[in-house]
């Protein structure tokens, strides 16, 4: 070994720390963590700061990406051409930035994770909202360090008008540390700032008010704001972003689910593959056909929906299983002072407040020195135009430029030095700064007398001699001006809001994220409007729910309107009036009780024939939906114990439970009540312990009894007899609760399969026990035909009619007069040969109005 040289031993420990440390450092601070006051990492802003190098503004033309990667690779960023030009991609994607700061022309590529095309092919400049960030730069208004080499500078931080950090967001992995941060609305945050300017103390929940949530650059719906105010306050939290989806129906009554936006940073063809991935898997049930239909107008995926599932139980299900809905975890780590820090939103915007205020000192001085060296000049030119005669005389004395120099700094050209002094003393003193200075035993300085001395000659006539006065007077007000904003801190911060609100009107747009909010926040009931509907189930199960004023009233014996299309050998079987917000509890022909929302149940037109029951709930197929229950509230305690339900079997069998029984709704619905093999449920009604039960049969009867002849039984029993019926072909058609002081006003109402109808009063019916054959309630004959529906009704109700071909009709109650118990009654609807009546309801009195007859 050379003698000059030794080996110097080291701890292989001690050494791998160290570098380690120092690699670490590196990446934090040079590499994957954005600056707090311009939002970018170095990358960025020197992929900028090259382009403004290069004059690549937005007024300019497009110049090749790898005339710019050669520029940023060669003097500022030597990391590999890779890593610069998929920084500039990612600048010019407006997928990616909510702002792009950079123009690109030519294929940077897509929101299906498409590369762009390679550097060579593509062009590139800078937007408009970009000269905000780098303004100003050339004023001394941040520090500049050397490059990699030493032989440029650059730099540390770019002077933006544009919160870019909010604004655009921020993502990166660092060595031990990671930050992602959301974009948000530039008019929002614009406005946050402003608030935060006038009132430093402003609370995290006051600037929600104007920052309300996270705004992406690809739109989608911000599911809750619980995560969204966990972030505001500790720089941490977890946002619920889905993507924006609608049912659609079309005329055939087919639902496609049309997305017109994804969650941000989703890859669209990702999750197109991942649909039908599964789909085919049967992990998602109910789709026909999947199809990406996006072009140059926008984002389209069309999901076609199965004619016998709902598109809303499919939505639900892509919300869950694939990345329709994804959560953007928040983690506001960036630098402060070169120190990685996580911040809250307002820490950001304090941050960026100062930040701006020490731009606009430094701005303001820069321009205050250059305003102050000019003055000195021009105080110069009025000294010599003031001494004229004599300075032209000195100067022709000279024999050389610099001994005429040296003879004006002296002031050689004055007589009265004192009177000079007691005219331009005050003024010389007021514009010194820096090099510009008078020294001392002279009456001009160096530039000065320089000035004089290349000034033209035209600058002697009496017009430019006006013109340098006016230019010194308007230098003047203008040094007083940047004086008092440097000693005014309210002036800096009006001056942050001026740019600012600028910024907003120039920059400025319309949110693009809508915001939710979920069941965390406020009940989904809240948002629900508390309206009356019409539900309507059909004897194969569809069921719907429609606006009442759908209906309009025509007088009885109408052909009437078409009330609901349904499906070849199906029919109206049920249709009531509920608002939105009830419970809706079903029971059906087997004795099951299911539950739901009213407001949950699939909103359709008149002429719709609604959805299948099966897909909304857990039911079996070979089950039917034979009696409903609607109920406000399943949580009051006092209403629970004094209400029960009475269900009524097609055998006559009759049992009463209490309400409480059935208070805790479960998914896969409970037994309600045992049913014998070859019977089931037609009816179940709630009472509140002083009811009277009315049971009719096909044939005619029907019984009167007190519901405390009921007693209460457990929620599977099997019930006690109700009435008996007239033989085998004998079943019971109907069954109606009136309490006698609620309902004095109701009378009891019968329909006969072929139209006919008649309204009683109740006490027609004597009292009788129950299980007795009752009396007879209409004569039942080929002509009329077998009972079909019993009904309490009143004169302030309307009656709606529909036969099994879908039919409907609505007439007033009060255009039905009140016949005895023994009459035959009168013709309610006319009806085609071989059609009858399905079902009547009883729904509020509509509109005082009637139509001429239309025939379907």
């Amino acid at each position: 070994m050379p003698d000059k040289q030794r080996i110097i031993p080291v701890n292989i420990e001690d050494q791998m720390k160290s570098a380690y440390i120092d690699y670490s450092m590196s990446v934090i601070v040079s590499r994957a963590l954005p600056d707090v006051r311009d939002g970018l990492k170095p990358v960025h802003r020197r992929v900028l700061y090259g382009m403004d190098q290069l004059g690549l503004s937005f007024r300019s033309s497009h110049k090749k990406s790898a005339r710019i990667v050669g520029e940023v690779l060669g003097k500022y960023h030597p990391h590999g051409d890779s890593s610069v030009y998929d920084t500039m991609v990612r600048m010019a994607q407006d997928w990616s930035l909510r702002y792009p700061l950079v123009d690109g022309q030519g294929n940077f590529g897509s929101m299906d994770g498409d590369s762009p095309a390679a550097m060579r092919y593509t062009e590139a400049r800078m937007e408009r909202i970009s000269d905000s960030i780098l303004g100003d730069l050339d004023k001394d208004t941040v520090d500049f360090q050397l490059n990699f080499d030493d032989t440029l500078k650059e730099p540390t931080v770019l002077p933006t008008r544009i919160p870019n950090l909010l604004v655009n967001g921020a993502s990166g992995i660092a060595v031990g540390m990671a930050t992602n941060m959301m974009p948000h609305n530039l008019n929002e945050v614009v406005d946050g700032i402003v608030a935060t300017v006038d009132n430093p103390e402003i609370s995290i929940d006051e600037l929600m008010n104007y920052i309300k949530a996270p705004d992406f650059p690809t739109g989608g719906i911000i599911y809750g704001i619980d995560g969204v105010r966990e972030a505001f306050r500790t720089g941490r939290g977890k946002v619920v972003l889905r993507g924006r989806a609608e049912v659609v129906v079309d005329d055939n009554d087919r639902e496609t689910i049309i997305i017109t936006e994804i969650p941000y940073q989703v890859n669209k063809a990702t999750l197109v593959a991942k649909i039908a991935e599964l789909v085919n898997e049967g992990k998602i049930t109910g789709v026909s056909n999947v199809q990406d239909l996006s072009d140059r107008d926008g984002l389209r995926i069309a999901i076609e929906i199965k004619r016998d599932a709902m598109g809303s139980i499919v939505l639900s299900y892509l919300y869950k299983y694939t990345a329709l809905q994804t959560s953007f975890g928040v983690n506001n780590v960036c630098l402060v002072n070169g120190r990685p820090m996580t911040l809250n939103l307002k820490d950001m915007i304090e941050e960026f407040i100062l930040f701006r205020i020490e731009v606009i000192q430094r701005r303001t001085q820069y321009e205050l020195n250059k305003a102050l060296a000019r003055a000195h000049i021009l105080i110069g030119l009025l000294i010599a135009l003031d001494y004229l005669d004599e300075v032209i005389a000195l100067i022709r004395a000279s024999a050389t430029p610099e001994e005429a120099k040296i003879a004006l700094m002296k002031g050689e050209f004055i007589d009265d030095k004192k009177a000079f002094w007691a005219k331009f003393g005050d003024l010389v003193k007021e514009v010194q700064t820096g090099e510009f200075v008078v020294e001392d035993g002279n009456v001009l300085s160096e530039w000065q007398a320089k000035a004089i001395l290349d000034m033209r000659l035209q600058k002697l006539t009496g017009l430019e001699i006006d013109k340098i006065r006016e230019e010194y007077d308007e230098i003047k007000a203008l040094i007083d001006d940047l004086k008092d904003i440097l000693g005014s801190e309210s002036r800096q911060r009006s001056i942050v809001k001026e740019e600012l609100i600028d910024i907003k009107t120039r920059f400025g747009d319309e949110r693009r994220s809508e915001i939710s909010l979920d069941t965390s926040d406020i009940s989904i009931t809240d948002m629900i409007a508390d309206e009356d509907v019409v539900v309507t189930i059909s004897k194969l199960g569809y069921i719907k729910r429609t606006l009442v004023n759908e209906y309009r009233a025509q007088s009885r014996g109408g052909r009437g309107s078409r009330g609901s299309k349904t499906r070849d050998k199906d029919f109206v079987e049920h249709m009531f009036i509920a608002s939105n917000h009830n419970y809706l509890m079903l029971f059906t022909e087997q004795g099951r009780c299911f539950w739901l929302r009213i407001y949950e149940i699939p909103e359709a037109g008149k002429n719709s024939a609604g959805r299948v029951i099966q897909n909304i709930l857990a039911m079996p197929k070979d089950d039917n939906v034979r009696a409903y229950i609607s109920v406000a509230d399943l949580t009051d305690e006092e209403f629970l114990e004094q209400h029960s339900i009475i269900f009524a079997t097609k055998k006559g069998i009759v049992k009463k439970t209490n309400l409480e029984a059935y208070s805790r709704p479960r998914t896969n619905g409970i037994n309600a009540i045992s049913i014998n093999e070859d019977d089931q449920l037609i009816e179940a009604k709630l009472t509140n312990g002083s009811s009277h039960v009315f049971l009719a049969t096909s044939k005619g009867q029907a019984i009167h009894f007190e519901e405390e002849k009921v007693r209460n039984m457990g929620r599977t029993a099997t019930g006690v007899r109700g009435i008996s019926l007239n033989g085998e072909d004998d079943s019971v058609i109907g069954m109606v609760t009136i309490d006698h002081e609620l309902d004095a006003d109701k009378t009891i109402l019968v329909v006969s399969s072929q139209g006919m109808g008649k309204r009683s009063a109740f006490d027609d019916y004597r009292i009788t026990n129950r299980g007795g054959k009752g009396v007879r309630t209409m004569k039942v004959t080929e002509k009329t035909g077998e009972l079909v529906a019993l009904k309490a009704v009143t004169d302030d109700e309307d009656l709606m009619i529909t036969n099994r071909s879908g039919i409907l009709i609505r007439t007033t109650m009060d255009e039905l007069r009140v016949m005895g118990r023994s009459t035959q009654g009168v013709k309610l609807i006319r009806l085609e040969k071989g059609d009858a009546i399905a079902d009547v309801a009883v729904v509020p009195a509509g509109e005082d109005e009637e139509e001429s007859n239309e025939e379907e």
